[in-house]
Formats: C-alpha cells, structure tokens, sequence
C-alpha cells in the first residue's frame, strides 16, 4: 500500500510539473530540458519504490500511474469544464500578421520560435499568417491569410 501512495503522490507532483514546464513538443525541447526529464524519471522512480526492487513493487507503481493517467483522461472526457484546467487550451499567438507577445511570454516562446515554425509550415513571411494557435499539445497550427490579403500585401510592398 505505500508504494500505491508514494507512487500517487509523485504522479501528481510529476502531473503539476510538467504543466509548469509548459506547452513544447518533445522536438522543441532543449538538449538540458530533455536530460531534465530523464534525470527526474530516474529520481521518481527511486522516490516511489524506495527500497522495494521486486517486481510486485514495480508492478504497482506502473499500475497506479496508468490508473491516475486513465483516470484523468476520463475526467476531462467526462466533464468538459476540467478540460482547461488538466490540459490547457489553446492560445492565440500571432493574430492578422502580428505577433502577440503577451502570448508568447506566457508560454515562454521566442518570435524566433514561431517563425521557425511557419517555415516548417510552409510559411515565409508572419504577413501572409492570418493566425498562429499554439496548441495543448505543443503543436503550433497556422491559419494562412486568404489570397486577396496576400496580394494585397504585395501591392503594399510594391511587388506586383
């Protein structure tokens, strides 16, 4: 029963953390941000089963996180309103070809970030975005801006 509590306690602690850490993708992490979250594996582990090296002990520490991981899950399919609160939600990060770096602050993203993502996408110039969504996930989904803003923006520069 203690492994069942210790392993309940870390996976919340775990839980709050990585929601601290915030919204970024495996692949947006920094080398330092990934060895953060080996290190903290490890350090969990040896918190949860302590001593206990048996397989009964190992066994109930991955049970109870699968259950509290199943559990959550259920929750916010259950009840929509807890969606936000263990999951986030999206956020607005470049509106009509502007950045909104209040935004990005919170989320601790860079503009060098979001541009390296609209090339990615396919996307040269922040103009030709009509928004950027920063998604729960890490995911960062682009709206383009129709043709005729387009063209509109290339008669503004005096490339038509």
């Amino acid at each position: 029963m203690d492994i069942v509590l210790r392993a309940s306690a870390m996976f919340f602690l775990l839980y709050a953390l990585l929601r601290l850490l915030g919204k970024r993708e495996l692949g947006q992490m920094t080398p330092f941000e990934l060895v953060l979250l080996v290190v903290m594996g490890d350090l969990i582990q040896q918190g949860v089963t302590h001593n206990d090296f048996s397989l009964t002990g190992a066994l109930l520490a991955i049970v109870t996180f699968a259950f509290w991981a199943l559990t959550l899950s259920w929750a916010t399919y259950l009840f929509p309103r807890l969606k936000n609160l263990l999951e986030g939600h999206p956020r607005v990060v470049v509106k009509q070809g502007e950045i909104i770096r209040d935004n990005l602050h919170r989320d601790r993203l860079t503009a060098d970030e979001i541009e390296s993502e609209m090339r990615l996408a396919g996307i040269a110039h922040i103009s030709d975005v009509e928004w950027a969504i920063l998604e729960p996930q890490g995911k960062i989904s682009f709206i383009k801006r129709s043709e005729g803003a387009s063209r509109q923006r290339d008669a503004d520069d005096g490339a038509v």
